[in-house]
């Protein structure tokens, strides 16, 4: 199931002189102590919404944006200001203001409808520009469209008709790549995908899972018991590929962003008790090439490995220049895949990049998203 009906549009509204628009954005920017003060380090999402802000002023409207950003749990905490985002946001388009930290307040993430229709008042219009954050019923998602005439933002849309169109009529071969740590948050996307695309490539962490339905040891790597037979019963559909060697460490040696100096260990299909694969080995690379190449369309999220630390980069890296020289379609989507695309300074070789993974990822394996509804739900329309 995709979404069947259009999402309404801003552009039916007309003249905007004089109106107010709150427009919910996704700014949950990394920052970093820059001189003395926190900085925006990454303004990809800021950069995405100028557009729409640039229209919205050149159409006489008054806006306002809104986003959460970090995890304050419902309380004031300053960490989680938005003070940095706002001030790179004053920089590239003055005249935009951005509320505080929506998550400061309880309401946001119990939907609660009073806090909604505060966030709402004396607003005539409100537009969803975070499709990164349209999976969340949350207040400033669900309860404005219930109360003024609401749409949905150039780059919502421009998201949810490129997933669309991968989904229900992609060029073909069609090759999705999953990735990252955890097999319960991905296994349902892995089964969508196999059964619209052609080949599914499994890595990452959640890779080692699969592995053990085959009978192999997979020594302490990550592994999740709970989806073993779920794991062996896609795998017989013949058209998802795993890794069939890895590269790792011993128990107890350390990894992460800053590296270290224990020494990397090659494993073929099995890996001993005592060590942990951490990336995809050289064969594993060779083969996931070779599958990439003669896709029309791929569809790629999260890495191959802990590519952060530069001894495990090897297979997310190998995978990323693959898709990049491809001539297919290629979607990406997922923090940690963009983050992989600007390291291996690959940013613009992509036909398109989601500012949404968990978002993305819902949306392919169900069709749609609550914010997505509420839009299309909205008495105004």
């Amino acid at each position: 199931m995709t979404v069947s009906s259009p999402l309404p549009s801003y552009h039916r509204w007309g003249s905007l002189v004089g109106k107010r628009i709150l427009v919910r954005v996704d700014f949950n920017t990394p920052v970093a102590e820059v001189n003395g003060r926190q900085e925006v380090t990454d303004d990809f999402r800021i950069r995405a919404c100028l557009p729409l802000f640039e229209e919205l002023h050149e159409r006489g409207a008054t806006v306002v944006a809104c986003t959460h950003f970090g995890r304050p749990h419902g309380v004031v905490d300053l960490r989680y200001s938005v003070e940095p985002v706002r001030r790179r946001l004053g920089e590239l388009c003055p005249g935009v203001a951005l509320l505080e930290n929506l998550r400061f307040s309880p309401g946001e993430e119990a939907n609660d409808p009073q806090f909604g229709a505060s966030l709402i008042k004396g607003f005539d219009y409100y537009i969803n520009e975070a499709f990164g954050s349209s999976h969340r019923a949350h207040a400033s998602i669900m309860i404005p469209p219930t109360l003024v005439p609401s749409a949905a933002g150039p780059n919502l849309q421009r998201e949810v008709s490129t997933l669309t169109s991968l989904l229900e009529s992609p060029q073909r071969p069609f090759v999705a790549i999953v990735g990252g740590a955890k097999v319960a948050e991905k296994l349902g996307i892995v089964k969508v995908l196999a059964q619209k695309a052609d080949t599914v490539i499994v890595g990452g962490g959640m890779a080692y899972t699969f592995a053990s339905s085959q009978g192999r040891s997979i020594g302490s790597s990550l592994f999740n018991s709970s989806f073993v037979s779920e794991c062996a019963a896609i795998l017989s559909r013949g058209n998802v590929i795993i890794p069939s060697d890895a590269r790792g460490l011993s128990d107890g040696s350390s990894f992460g962003a800053e590296g270290g100096d224990d020494p990397v260990v090659e494993f073929g299909a099995n890996i001993p008790d005592g060590f942990e694969g951490l990336d995809i080995g050289p064969q594993s690379v060779r083969t996931f090439i070779e599958a990439i190449a003669p896709a029309a369309t791929i569809l790629w999220n999260g890495p191959m490995g802990v590519f952060e630390d530069r001894r495990f980069g090897a297979g997310t890296e190998a995978v990323a220049r693959a898709v990049a020289s491809s001539h297919a379609v290629s979607v990406v989507g997922g923090g940690d895949s963009v983050a992989a695309l600007k390291a291996y300074g690959l940013e613009g070789s992509f036909s398109f990049v989601s500012t949404g993974g968990g978002a993305s990822l819902e949306f392919v394996e169900l069709g749609d998203l609550p914010g997505l509804k509420a839009l299309r739900e909205s008495q105004f329309n």
